[in-house]
């Protein structure tokens, strides 16, 4: 294991909308970036592809991981082709686009892989604004595996989340004020159909990062 860097961070990188603002966030906020992006099974692994992309141009080490049984745990839309995908989200949970687990194995995975990396900042780009309600993007379940890694493996690490409490049109402002509206815009893939950019702009995911989208050109066109 490394010593600790407090000036590094690891930013949990899927290659969306979202983790790519994150990724210039940090970039921002620390000295030094890395990436960390996981393949579980997802559907459209080109993500994966993108996410090397982007890390790559924009200067940061990147890495990958292999965690496919996450997508053989439970059956969803995002990792199980024959399950049709909800475009709303159920009165009674959320939509079978929730993979369970994922994100509580990602920030575990991430923790150790910082820890013996030197690491102690762990960046991730979960918002409990977004139109899904997953229980693992909520502000207090990240608070809370935030204390249980600690305590786990005694260490001091601080899992920041700069998309929490913003909407997906604060999210463009943002990635607009850190000079990545651009990459964010045309070199993302968000889509649960696997289309880069604007997407298939049918799915769930779409149309919240459109509605998002439009609302801040049209806010910015007044500015």
């Amino acid at each position: 294991m490394k010593p600790i860097n407090k000036e590094t961070a690891l930013v949990v990188f899927s290659g969306g909308q979202d983790s790519t603002t994150c990724l210039f966030w940090a970039k921002k906020n620390f000295k030094s970036v890395e990436a960390l992006t996981f393949i579980y099974g997802q559907k459209h692994v080109a993500e994966v592809e993108i996410a090397e992309q982007i890390a790559k141009e924009a200067g940061v080490p990147w890495h990958k991981m292999d965690v496919s049984f996450i997508g053989k745990l439970g059956r969803n839309s995002l990792t199980d082709s024959s399950v049709v995908m909800d475009q709303d989200k159920p009165a009674d949970g959320p939509p079978n686009t929730f993979v369970p687990g994922r994100n509580l194995f990602f920030l575990s995975i991430a923790a150790v892989f910082a820890r013996e990396h030197g690491i102690s900042h762990l960046v991730t780009g979960v918002s409990e604004t977004d139109f899904s309600g997953y229980p693992d993007c909520r502000d207090a379940f990240i608070k809370s595996l935030n204390v249980s890694l600690n305590l786990s493996m005694d260490e001091q690490f601080v899992i920041h989340t700069p998309l929490m409490w913003i909407d997906k049109s604060q999210t463009w402002a943002l990635a607009d004020e850190l000079g990545a509206f651009d990459i964010v815009r045309y070199r993302t893939l968000t889509c649960y159909n696997g289309i880069p950019s604007d997407g298939c702009g049918e799915c769930p995911a779409c149309k919240l990062r459109r509605e998002g989208l439009e609302k801040y050109l049209k806010i910015r066109s007044r500015v």
